[in-house]
């Protein structure tokens, strides 16, 4: 059978592509031409496309490895929903099996050597087998499941549920007037993320499990007013099985009110079934503490640990626990970097992890002494590298891992990462199709001198047929968090390909704050949002303006939230540079934004505290982009969420109405039922609309 790689495909047919370093992928040749005639009637890629993509997302593997799980969702336009389905597909190679096709998007609970996935949907479990049968029903609980773990045993599950215990909603305070809707608080932590506090809070349950029938079931936090898993998006991440089965592992913050608001000092709780006791593992450590794991042979806890109470951007380690001595390792604190994710070998001896390096995500792996009192620091090695994001480890082979990667230009398909060729081999390809006939948009990295004289690194992704000889438009793209990583994560919203495939270059810098620099680099934004970040944008600009292909007359400014807050503040200091400006859910007035604000750590630690205490001035004068207004004088778009309580809504609001009053062509799209983010699909066609109409029209 004749064989091509599509690398060199890609490189036959866009000149620009080696800018961007994909992984090799090798396909039979009657595809190849297939490609090849999609290719060459390729079009720049339009918001349309780009909802048609199938979203990919690693379920899981079988523990002997010979299949993998995962799950394409889909959007309908005409209904304005998504469908989920789980694939399986057999290892190392193999063609995939549609396990579903029942409405609903489904959710892996346990996968089994003999074939059996046991899903979660609509609430129930269901079995269906990858080689025979059709999907079977398991349970049918009341009130449904949700994060469910079966014990390693299997006679017991664990599962969560909502559970009221404060009558903060006025039907529950005064059960004889049910038509009426208040919401009464004496505390804080009355809202979170984009819902009101109903005084019901998440628990994990557990009970006994038998061919679908659930008994003896028991709520194991009763009336404590906690979250398990955390609030707004903890899953079954926050639970683990001892593995014995005879006790649970949860992750819970176990404050309430203003002290819930103003900490992030979650701690993992060891429950025992047989005494109904409950011990705190992790006390005296005063960051976040999840994602507890068990070695493959329980010898061995492994959790992700931040040490500082209330800095949710801290470093993230890797930190050990014995089951006998009980003593602790921390297994990264030497490593100048923050993990994201990690993943136990098979053999116990090593630890894989992820973690933002240099403007990508990598694996890298990390040795677990024989002893915890070793003498030595813990060996880490970086163990892949290239122009891609490892977005998740998914399991473990003989001659390497199973993982989910993306570039800026391709989004998540399923790998496998050899250890010998240090290769990524695309086991997935569900959108091969597509990506063929969507014209490539080349991404390079630049480094800049930033003013203080550091490197400032920056991706930038050029348009489709891209002519060093032409001038073009050009975007400085600013990026959220502030502590967020910009390497080469795939959006369905903020898509830089997308932006570019419009005609536009954009540079997208890896400015202070940003991790996979270094943990000092990570750290200068704090205090700092309106400084020496806000001076790399414009460094970054300034620098890539220089460039015969930049049209210098023609540069914008775009971004969502610190990104929103970096577009307003360069609205008051840009000096000229920019000929238009667009800000999602930005921070506009750093005094109401505390004002409104629910996570109050994070507002805590990133301005130093309330706007009444005078050693916080300068954050609410001179880092306050309303300060600046008076010298706003370019056309501005606005998004603002109406469900929005991270960045709430008078921020837009008092953005705009600055500017329509100062007599500056601005703009408003509210969405009164989206959140920080956009989330259904037709909104987000109004608001790439709205946003390249807007681009049109002043740049």
């Amino acid at each position: 059978m004749h064989r091509l790689s599509l690398l060199a495909l890609i490189f036959m047919i866009n000149p620009f592509s080696f800018g961007q370093r994909v992984p090799e992928r090798i396909i039979e040749q009657s595809l190849i031409r297939e490609k090849i005639k999609q290719s060459l009637s390729a079009q720049p890629l339009s918001p349309e496309t780009l909802w048609k993509l199938g979203r990919v997302s690693a379920e899981g593997m079988a523990a002997d490895g010979s299949f993998v799980v995962y799950s394409v969702s889909r959007y309908s336009f005409e209904d304005n929903t998504s469908e989920k389905n789980l694939y399986a597909l057999p290892l190392p190679t193999g063609n995939p099996v549609q396990l579903t096709t029942t409405k609903g998007a489904e959710s892996v609970v346990r996968i089994d050597n003999n074939g059996d996935v046991i899903y979660l949907l609509g609430g129930q479990l269901w079995k269906k087998n990858i080689h025979v049968g059709d999907p079977v029903q398991l349970t049918n609980v009341e009130g449904g499941l949700e994060n469910v773990k079966f014990s390693p045993n299997g006679q017991y599950i664990l599962y969560s549920q909502a559970v009221l215990i404060k009558n903060f909603h006025s039907v529950d305070k005064y059960k004889d007037i049910p038509k009426s809707d208040a919401y009464i608080y004496d505390d804080l932590d009355y809202r979170h993320w984009d819902k009101f506090n109903d005084g019901r809070f998440n628990h994990p349950f557990v009970a006994r499990y038998v061919d679908g029938k659930i008994s003896e079931v028991k709520d194991i936090m009763g009336k404590e007013p906690f979250y398990s898993p955390q609030m707004p998006f903890g899953g079954s991440e926050d639970f683990v099985w001892a593995p014995d089965s005879k006790s649970i592992l949860y992750v819970c913050k176990k404050s309430f009110g203003k002290t819930y608001a103003r900490s992030t000092n979650t701690d993992i709780y060891q429950y025992d079934l047989t005494t109904g006791t409950t011990q705190n593992l992790t006390t005296g450590m005063n960051g976040y503490d999840t994602n507890p794991s068990f070695s493959p042979d329980g010898q061995r806890l492994a959790w992700l640990s931040m040490q500082t109470d209330g800095y949710e951007a801290d470093k993230n380690d890797i930190v050990l626990r014995d089951a006998g001595t009980h003593q602790k390792l921390n297994l990264t604190a030497h490593w100048d970097g923050a993990v994201n994710a990690f993943f136990w070998s098979k053999d116990n001896r090593k630890i894989y992890f992820t973690a933002p390096t240099q403007g990508t995500v990598q694996l890298f792996v990390v040795d677990i002494p024989s002893t915890m009192r070793m003498r030595s620091l813990p060996r880490i090695q970086q163990v892949s590298a290239g122009q891609f994001d490892i977005a998740g480890i998914v399991g473990e082979m003989k001659d390497g891992l199973i993982v989910s990667s993306t570039t800026l230009t391709q989004a998540a398909e399923i790998y496998h990462y050899s250890f010998q060729s240090k290769t990524l081999r695309p086991l997935t390809g569900v959108n091969d199709v597509m990506n063929a006939s969507i014209k490539e948009t080349p991404v390079k990295g630049r480094t800049t001198k930033a003013s203080d004289g550091k490197d400032l690194f920056s991706w930038v992704v050029y348009p489709p047929d891209f002519d060093p000889g032409k001038k073009y438009p050009t975007l400085l793209y600013c990026q959220g968090g502030p502590q967020s990583v910009l390497t080469q994560a795939y959006s369905f919203r903020w898509n830089l390909q997308l932006i570019a495939s419009q005609g536009y270059i954009v540079i997208a810098p890896n400015r202070r704050g940003m991790p996979g620099w270094g943990v000092a680099w990570n750290e200068e934004i704090s205090g700092d949002w309106g400084g020496q970040s806000i001076r790399d944008y414009l460094s970054a600009i300034d620098d890539i303006a220089k460039e015969p292909y930049v049209d210098k007359d023609r540069l914008g400014a775009v971004g969502g939230s610190y990104g929103g807050y970096s577009v307003f503040m360069l609205a008051g200091v840009h000096e000229g540079r920019f000929k238009t400006f667009i800000s999602h859910c930005g921070l506009f007035d750093m005094t109401s934004w505390y004002g409104t604000t629910e996570e109050l750590f994070f507002a805590d630690h990133e301005l130093g505290g309330p706007y009444w205490d005078k050693a916080n001035e300068k954050t609410y004068t001179t880092f306050n982009p309303i300060t600046y207004i008076n010298k706003w004088d370019t056309p501005i778009l606005i998004f603002q969420g109406g469900k929005d309580y991270r960045v709430p809504i008078e921020q837009g609001l008092e953005a705009f109405q600055a500017a329509q009053l100062k007599g500056i062509k601005s703009r408003l799209v509210y969405f009164p039922d989206e959140n920080h983010r956009v989330l259904t699909g037709h909104n987000a066609q109004v608001w790439h609309r709205e946003f390249f109409a807007w681009l049109q029209e002043t740049l």
